[in-house]
């Protein structure tokens, strides 16, 4: 039976006896609602590392607004059975409480270009949200490697630098994005669409794909593929669109001329949901920060 950990005294014990026998740790962090996305990172991790740990806790400091956060699925059970059945070693799940006990008082900030565009540019707070969540829990969990999935581009790009700036002795590790054979990015909030919706959000990763055929095809001026992306998604229906951009994978700078290493990236709303996606413009080298490991399309 998978050992679950709720209280953080208990998740630094426990991180204590697999440190005592040497042996590496390999974390995967999330909010819950398990998809293949997350078991990707969680056999990596398992490839790669003595001891899993896998941590699920909806983070409420990261979330811009309350009926997001209070609308997150939560589907703890099923999560475990998923984590049991990739051999996960151990689940922490602590409360609200645990992370930020009466009298917390104390919040990280990457205060640098990565956290004003793209997502930060709509979502204030977010990312001094995230960095805050995951220095606490690569504090608990002490491990040797962290694992993040592309999908969240601006993310990974934000704990690295955090990573980097503080010192951290953790090797943070990006995956590429996992596609359900539609081609629709997996997530979370996918479980919020009707049926309908969800035909509508296959427009996001067609307007990722068309930035892919114009970047192959020879196309430079990025004003192009934001112009024709963007027509993709109008036409499908989706009227509230956060950004669609295109821009440096490491410094989420936005260059005027597109080339083979750089991102195509979209978010946007389709219902009462709002979905991020990215995509590599090229058949070339891949983005830096995407480099380690390929993953298979889900079918």
């Amino acid at each position: 039976m998978i050992e679950v950990i709720e209280k953080t005294e208990d998740m630094r014990n426990r991180v204590g006896l697999i440190k005592a026998r040497g042996q590496t740790i390999g974390f995967v962090p999330t909010m819950g609602a398990l998809h293949d996305g997350h078991l990707s990172l969680i056999r990596r991790a398992r490839a790669e590392n003595d001891s899993v740990i896998l941590s699920i806790f909806v983070n409420p400091i990261q979330f811009d607004r309350n009926d997001d956060f209070l609308n997150y699925p939560r589907q703890l059970e099923r999560d475990l059975d998923l984590a049991s059945g990739e051999d996960v070693d151990v689940v922490f799940a602590p409360g609200a409480a645990d992370m930020y006990p009466e009298g917390y008082s104390t919040y990280v900030e990457v205060a640098c270009s990565l956290t004003r565009g793209l997502c930060g540019a709509s979502r204030p707070g977010h990312f001094g949200g995230v960095a805050t969540v995951v220095t606490k829990l690569f504090n608990i969990v002490r491990p040797d490697r962290a694992y993040f999935g592309q999908k969240d581009l601006q993310q990974v790009a934000v704990i690295k630098k955090l990573v980097k700036d503080l010192e951290m002795d953790v090797d943070v590790v990006a995956l590429p994005t996992v596609r359900d054979a539609d081609g629709l990015a997996t997530s979370s909030r996918n479980q919020r669409l009707t049926n309908k919706e969800r035909q509508t959000a296959l427009s996001i990763y067609k307007a990722l794909e068309r930035a892919r055929e114009l970047s192959i095809s020879g196309e430079k001026s990025t004003k192009v593929f934001v112009k024709e992306m963007r027509d993709i998604l109008k036409k499908a229906g989706i009227i509230r669109i956060d950004y669609v951009s295109v821009v440096d994978p490491e410094t989420l700078e936005e260059p005027d001329q597109a080339y083979p290493e750089a991102v195509a990236a979209v978010a946007a709303w389709v219902g009462s949901t709002r979905l991020i996606d990215n995509t590599a413009l090229g058949v070339g080298p891949e983005p830096k920060l995407f480099l380690q490991y390929k993953t298979q399309t889900v079918s």
